[in-house]
């Protein structure tokens, strides 16, 4: 979903991009979605909404309640409300958004993973909920692959004056990091789940480098002049054919881990 932080964010996010793989960023989404269970009664917050896309199921899984989008993208948050799944769209930065009154599910799609501090952030946001509520969140945790770790490496050797990745740790931690991290706080369940995404063919770019031009690779370009994101760009696709050769179709299989846990408080 859309990027929830201000720090190095330049633009804002550009719907039609992210939306080109609607489908494969949607299903994470449903599995998610999918594990959460009877709620008490209160609103549904969905947190860093982006462009609405899981919206229109938990409207339907809880209809008749109040639904919530939150999002610090002002375009991000013009699409999700043209869906006409929520009741309210609240523009706000997630480091620093508390709901109004105690929600009986925050539900939290591909956006956590830009926070920092998740010892904290979790256990605040559980903190909110009403008696019974649940946190539901899935983070992409890719930082590992190819398509990943070449924007780092690359980065670092080719703008070593703006990328310093010594000392880096991932954002996102292993499932059963958070199943540890928040037993105390509730009833648990932590899984990951490997994706194998099939990216078809598209016209002047690697599929795996259209993909993530809208999420994984914004940072980094738009710290670069446009003669430096041309030789970038042009070496990460060199990289992403060897790692990601195309099928005899023309498509290419796109692994791609995520990790999900849901919280439910008594």
């Amino acid at each position: 979903m859309a990027k929830a932080v201000k720090a190095g964010r330049e633009a804002d996010w550009n719907p039609a991009a992210y939306a080109r793989f609607h489908g494969l960023r949607l299903r994470p989404a449903l599995d998610l979605l999918a594990q959460v269970g009877d709620l008490p009664d209160g609103q549904i917050v969905d947190l860093g909404c982006g462009n609405g896309a899981a919206g229109p199921a938990l409207s339907c899984r809880w209809s008749g309640r109040k639904l919530v989008g939150v999002d610090l993208s002002p375009a991000m948050l013009a699409e999700a409300a043209a869906t006409g799944a929520y009741k309210r769209c609240d523009l706000a930065d997630l480091t620093e958004w508390v709901p109004k009154k105690p929600p009986a599910l925050i539900f939290s799609n591909a956006v956590l993973h830009w926070l920092g501090d998740h010892a904290t952030l979790l256990p605040r946001l559980v903190g909110w909920l009403a008696p019974g509520g649940t946190l539901a969140v899935q983070m992409p945790r890719q930082y590992g692959a190819p398509s990943h770790r070449f924007l780092r490496e690359f980065a670092q050797e080719m703008f070593p004056d703006r990328f310093d990745f010594a000392g880096w740790t991932p954002p996102v931690a292993p499932a059963a990091d958070y199943a540890r991290m928040l037993a105390p706080l509730g009833q648990v369940n932590a899984w990951a789940t490997d994706y194998i995404q099939r990216l078809d063919p598209v016209a002047g770019a690697h599929p795996v480098r259209r993909f993530t031009e809208s999420t994984a690779l914004r940072p980094f370009v738009e710290k670069l002049s446009a003669d430096e994101q041309a030789a970038f760009v042009a070496r990460y696709e060199a990289a992403l054919a060897a790692a990601y050769p195309a099928e005899a179709d023309g498509a290419v299989l796109f692994p791609f881990r995520r990790v999900f846990f849901t919280v439910t408080v008594s």
